[in-house]
């Protein structure tokens, strides 16, 4: 059974916090990491029906994707339904974990789950993340230093690419050569004189914002007291995968059909589907954003698609929209929109924690929408 630290640091790594909107609040909310975990109910809102099913299947750990406190608060009395909602929580020891804005645009995030669940393939993201920016560190070092300097650059951060770390490219022995001049203590040769030593090339990629630590790091364990070393910006490779909505392809259908595949695939709600557009006019090219995407709007108009599937579309952009003459809009309830992402979370924890860990989709529908006439 794993501890709670151990599933936050799994959705972490899923879903980094550090790409999160600036004013976003999310991670552990409630909850001691030394916990144990052994089951997990997902949920889109952190509402108070949604903490008393949590208490009913007793579970341990609550996942949602919209956070409790987005903005700060002085306390969290019951009297309040965010308080009622903690404390409800708190009194059948279940943690809170909200991963918000770092799961919207993610590899297997809000909108990618969305988009997989309305049949789209070949997908590729509406505006693409930029990628995080990288250097690479080069040092020479004695064939003798090369390990404990390489293992030191690896523990600060250097070496991690995707799935692997500790990466690094050591090169064959050449010659490094220098006089030591007066004042300087050298571990090899002598004031004065000048020396030649057998020495490698050591390289290693690194994250920008650790280059600090890792040069520090590479400092700290060179055996010379003045290394030979350059730090080199990487060019972006445009290969990111990750970034805001997706675009897809479906067999072709007209608006009229892929407006009611869409109703199928999504949970039912009171708020329905609603379609602006030619109920004839032909689709194959789909672009979605889970939640609110009214932003993308103006980015939408100028792509290749055939329609565009968001939520909470207001009035007058959306009739700016349509008047452009591009792409048809379906606008879905957000929380169904959001809530395609909960099993595509609860199969991913299932297979990254086997029988250890029980996870379920909430069945309480917290969209607010509760008639339409």
């Amino acid at each position: 059974m794993p501890a709670l630290k151990d599933v936050v640091d799994l959705v972490h790594e899923w879903y980094p916090p550090a790409t999160a909107e600036p004013w976003d609040a999310v991670g552990l909310t409630y909850g001691d990491p030394a916990d144990q975990v052994k089951r997990v109910l997902l949920a889109v809102d952190p509402s108070p029906a949604v903490a008393e099913e949590a208490a009913d299947v007793k579970a341990d750990l609550l996942i949602t994707h919209h956070p409790l406190f987005l903005k700060g608060v002085h306390g969290f009395a019951a009297t309040t339904p965010k308080g009622r909602t903690l404390h409800t929580l708190a009194r059948a020891g279940c943690a809170l974990l909200t991963a918000h804005t770092n799961a919207d645009q993610a590899v297997g995030g809000v909108s990618e789950s969305m988009a997989l669940a309305l049949g789209l393939t070949d997908l590729a993201p509406i505006i693409p993340a930029a990628a995080e920016p990288m250097d690479k560190l080069t040092v020479f070092t004695p064939a003798d230093a090369a390990a404990p300097v390489r293992a030191a650059i690896a523990e600060a951060g250097a070496g991690r690419i995707g799935d692997y770390e500790y990466a690094s490219f050591t090169s064959a022995v050449g010659e490094g050569r220098f006089r030591p001049l007066d004042g300087a203590v050298p571990m090899i040769g002598s004031v004065g004189e000048l020396t030649t030593v057998e020495e490698v090339r050591i390289e290693a990629v690194l994250a920008r914002r650790l280059r600090s630590q890792v040069v520090a790091a590479m400092l700290a364990a060179h055996p010379y007291e003045e290394p030979a070393y350059d730090v080199s910006e990487l060019a972006d490779p445009g290969l990111v995968h990750t970034g805001t909505g997706r675009i897809g392809t479906i067999a072709p259908v007209t608006l009229t059909e892929f407006a009611e595949a869409v109703a199928k695939a999504l949970p039912e709600t009171r708020h329905g589907v609603r379609v602006a557009g030619d109920p004839e006019r032909q689709v194959k090219r789909v672009a979605v954003c889970g939640g609110a995407g009214d932003f993308l709007l103006d980015r939408v108009a100028g792509l290749d698609v055939d329609v565009y599937v968001t939520s909470d579309l207001r009035h007058h952009p959306a009739a700016e929209f349509i008047e452009k003459a591009g792409p048809a809009l379906v606008d879905v309830a957000h929380w169904a929109a959001e809530w395609t992402w909960l099993p595509a979370l609860a199969e991913r924890l299932s297979e990254a924690l086997g029988d250890a860990v029980e996870t379920r989709v909430s069945t309480v529908v917290t969209d607010p929408w509760t008639m339409h006439l």
